[in-house]
This record gives C-alpha cells, sequence and structure tokens, in this order.
C-alpha cells in the first residue's frame, strides 16, 4: 500500500509513519517547510513540503495514494492564535478531503478527537451520542467540531473516510504530559491541580493500530471512539508513585488555581504568551468531563489495545 500521513513529523503521525513502514508500505509524509524532523530520522518516508491549507501541493503529493492518513492538527488550549487553528483544522482538514477525493482515494483516517462530543457531564457516552453542550469550551474544540462535520459531509457525498476519536494520547514521547512526567520524575513536581479530573488514555501505538485496522477493515463513514480506559489524575500520580516511589504532588487549592487562571490569561494574549495556567485551561481541569466507551472499536475492529497501567509503564521509559 502507499499512503499518505499528514502531520507525518508529529507525535501521532510520526508513530504512524513508522508502523506503516515496519508493514512494509510505502509512506509519503506530508510536513511543512519549517518542520521539525527528529521524529522521522530513521524513517525512510518520502516527504512531500506544503502548508495543510495548499489544495495543488495536496493534489500533487497524493497521486497514486491508496490511503490517506489525516492526523495534521493544531493542538492547544489557553492563549492561541484562533485564526490559524481555523486554517489548520478546519480548512486543512477541507483540503485534504477533497484532494482525496479527486483523487480517488480507496480509503481515508481522520483522526478526530472524544472532544467532539462536548461536555458529557460524566456520562459515558459510545458513538451514538448527540452533542448536547451548548457552544464550545475552546477553539480547539470548535474547530475540530467543525471538521469532524466536515469530514462526516464528505462521507455522506461518498468519500470513503474513517473516524477515530482518541482519548488522551500518551506515550514515552508525548509531548503533552511528558514534560510532567519529566519533572515528576526529578523530583520537582510538587503540586498539581485537579486531582479529580478524569483522563481518558491510549497509548500512541495503540491508536496506530486501530489506524491501520480502520483503513483495512472500517466501512466508509464509520466513528470509532479509542480509549483502553480512564483515570483520574490522582490515581495516575498514585501509580507513577508506586512504580517509582517518588512521591506523588500534593493538590493545589481549586481557589488559588482558578484566581491565577483569571489573572494570567490576559497577561498572556497581551504579551503572546502561553501561561500555565488560563481560563480554558482551568475550565477542562474543573469543569468538562467526557467520559467514553471503546467497545466499538475492540468488536467490529478487533483492536486490542494495552491497559491503562501498561500504557503509563511506557510513559516512565523517558
Amino acid at each position: 500500500m502507499k499512503a499518505l500521513v499528514t502531520g507525518a513529523n508529529g507525535f501521532t503521525g510520526s508513530h504512524l509513519v513508522k508502523a506503516l513502514e515496519q508493514r512494509g508500505d510505502t509512506v509519503i509524509g506530508w510536513v511543512r517547510k519549517s518542520s521539525d524532523l527528529s521524529r522521522l530520522s530513521d524513517c525512510k518516508v518520502q516527504l512531500a513540503y506544503g502548508d495543510i491549507t495548499d489544495s495543488q501541493a495536496l493534489q500533487a503529493a497524493i497521486q497514486g495514494v491508496d490511503a490517506v492518513f489525516h492526523t495534521a492538527a493544531y493542538v492547544e488550549l489557553g492563549v492561541v492564535d484562533e485564526a490559524k487553528m481555523q486554517q489548520v483544522n478546519v480548512e486543512g482538514t477541507r483540503a485534504v478531503m477533497q484532494a482525496a477525493r479527486q483523487a480517488s482515494v480507496s480509503k481515508v483516517v481522520y483522526c478526530s478527537t472524544i472532544g467532539i462530543y462536548g461536555d458529557t457531564q460524566g456520562q459515558v457516552i459510545d458513538e451514538t451520542f448527540q452533542r448536547s453542550q451548548k457552544g464550545f469550551s475552546s477553539g480547539y474544540d470548535r474547530t475540530k467540531y467543525q471538521a469532524q462535520q466536515l469530514v462526516d459531509q464528505f462521507a455522506a457525498e461518498g468519500l470513503p473516510v474513517v473516524s477515530v476519536m482518541p482519548s488522551g494520547i500518551f506515550g514515552a514521547d508525548d509531548p503533552h504530559f511528558g514534560p510532567v512526567i519529566d519533572q515528576f520524575l526529578k523530583g520537582r513536581l510538587k503540586l498539581w491541580a485537579g486531582s479529580d479530573r478524569i483522563t481518558g488514555i491510549v497509548h500512541v501505538d495503540d491508536l496506530v493500530e486501530a489506524m491501520l485496522l480502520a483503513a483495512d477493515k472500517a466501512q466508509p463513514g464509520s466513528h470509532y471512539i479509542l480509549s483502553a480506559g480512564e483515570m483520574t489524575t490522582r490515581e495516575m500520580f498514585q501509580f507513577l508513585s508506586q512504580e517509582t516511589g517518588i512521591a506523588p504532588p500534593g493538590e493545589a487549592p481549586k481557589a488559588i488555581v482558578r484566581v491565577l487562571g483569571n489573572l494570567l490569561d490576559p497577561v498572556g494574549r497581551l504579551l503572546s504568551w502561553q501561561p500555565p495556567l488560563s481560563r480554558e485551561r482551568v475550565h477542562y481541569i474543573y469543569d468538562r468531563c467526557v467520559r467514553v466507551d471503546a467497545t466499538k472499536a475492540v468488536q467490529e475492529l478487533g483492536w486490542q489495545p494495552r491497559s491503562v497501567e501498561a500504557t503509563l509503564r511506557e510513559v516512565l521509559k523517558r
């Protein structure tokens, strides 16, 4: 198989490139000229350069491709460039879907997020859930929801596209939770906010495996939630503490965290600085709870993710 992977240099994209190459597939990696390619240093991937909204360049890169895996996204909470996020997450997705349709690609797999379902208020939901949240929790929440609506529209019009909705993506080279683990392992993480926050967890390589299974088996238009299980932040740090002997961080006072988020948010926007706390981040910590059930992927795709505990042990191998 010949596959095009957008966002090939990213966390998920680079793991997908390696998995495809291990299968013997030919891979074209879509990246920007300014992209850090260190994650692809040991890969044979053929690189195609361009902005994700560059339709002409996408159409050239996609010629002769059997499958497209769209993982490119602007992922951030807090102080973000919403215009850029709209361009990457929405218009970029539109451009990829249009190019795939024009090239008559056999299968497209889109990497979405469980965030498209909105705040489920602690209710455990599956792929049949209809979003009930009014408005959006963040620019990322809004743009990924709009992108999913676009993808579903292309599917309804005949594009053979499948969507996967991962929960929190973890791995030894995780750029999001990884720095937190680094501080924890050095004994420097003394306080953390939101110990009761529930996080769905999936290992990046299990996400990749599900994407490959979806490309091979899934019916066009299908949605698959991907999560190995969930833990509260408190349970997560308690487990990491048991594995390492390092004391878990204490709980930061909620009132102080909320005040800091409100204070630092306007400062960050004024200075174009990403503060450690912002209104969006505080909202996600305390007020938003998305819980999911990945039974469909297990039953229909034969997906067998490693446990949450095994995933966290992998995260410690940094």
